[in-house]
């Protein structure tokens, strides 16, 4: 008798001729299937154990926190690039404004040939004359910004200053008027050369003020006059200047001034 041992059969009684009962009939040697689970229950409890795709659960979680990792040391790094080009952002104007700073300080260019001599100039300021004050002005040739130079001689006695050198010059020359009560109500303002050979003097520059003032009574009107121009002077030109109300003059040193360089 043959049969499918994967598959329990009931017992069955097998009776002989005299009709004795016997022990129910069971393959030697074989355990009783009911004692284990079917196969096929054994290969489904199998696959629930291995997780998806055949990945047991803690091995992908543990892929799945390394993921997480170098996902957060990337994003650390692109915010500490960024942190560090808004910095050089901010740095760099300030470092554009500083390099101009260096070039602060005292400078001293190098002179070669005739830029080292020292080239005719000189500076005269106003003077407080005491009793008769004539039109060509008088000035303070050695008191606080005054000077002279090589090549430029003051004359004391007619307040001009000779220059002893044949060239272009820039001649200047500032004076300020007190005026009281408007008188006068106008004036002139000049400067002029003489030249050996020639016994006329010659105008160089001219200015006349009026109109700057109203006759009240008690007020006191203050103005000024300036003239500057680049001429040619020939060696031994003396050069004055002439005002044409010189008591009107304030007494200010550095309202007054005269003088000349050669270019």
């Amino acid at each position: 008798m043959s049969y499918d041992q994967n598959y329990p059969f009931p017992q069955v009684f097998l009776v002989d001729g005299a009709g004795d009962p016997q022990h129910p009939a069971q393959p030697p040697g074989l355990i009783p299937c009911w004692s284990f689970p079917p196969a096929q229950q054994r290969v489904r409890s199998r696959g629930k154990s291995e997780g998806c795709m055949g990945i047991r659960p803690g091995l992908a979680l543990i892929v799945l926190l390394l993921f997480l990792l170098v996902f957060a040391a990337l994003g650390f790094e692109a915010y500490q690039i960024l942190k560090i080009q808004k910095e050089l952002r901010q740095v760099k104007p300030e470092m554009e404004v500083a390099a101009p700073q260096k070039q602060i300080g005292y400078y001293e260019p190098q002179l070669s040939g005739e830029d080292k001599k020292d080239r005719p100039a000189a500076h005269v300021t106003g003077r407080i004359e005491k009793g008769h004050v004539p039109q060509t002005l008088r000035w303070e040739s050695k008191t606080g910004q005054a000077f002279t130079s090589t090549g430029v001689a003051y004359r004391i006695e007619d307040g001009a200053l000779q220059v002893n050198e044949s060239g272009l010059y820039h001649i200047y020359s500032r004076v300020e008027l007190m005026i009281k009560d408007c008188v006068p109500p106008s004036f002139k303002h000049s400067v002029f050369v003489k030249r050996s050979g020639h016994s006329p003097s010659l105008i160089l520059m001219e200015a006349h003020k009026a109109g700057f003032c109203s006759k009240q009574s008690g007020h006191t009107w203050t103005t000024e006059s300036f003239l500057g121009s680049a001429l040619q002077l020939k060696k031994y030109d003396r050069v004055f200047v002439n005002v044409s109300h010189p008591t009107s003059l304030s007494h200010s040193h550095y309202g007054n001034f005269f003088g000349l360089y050669k270019i």
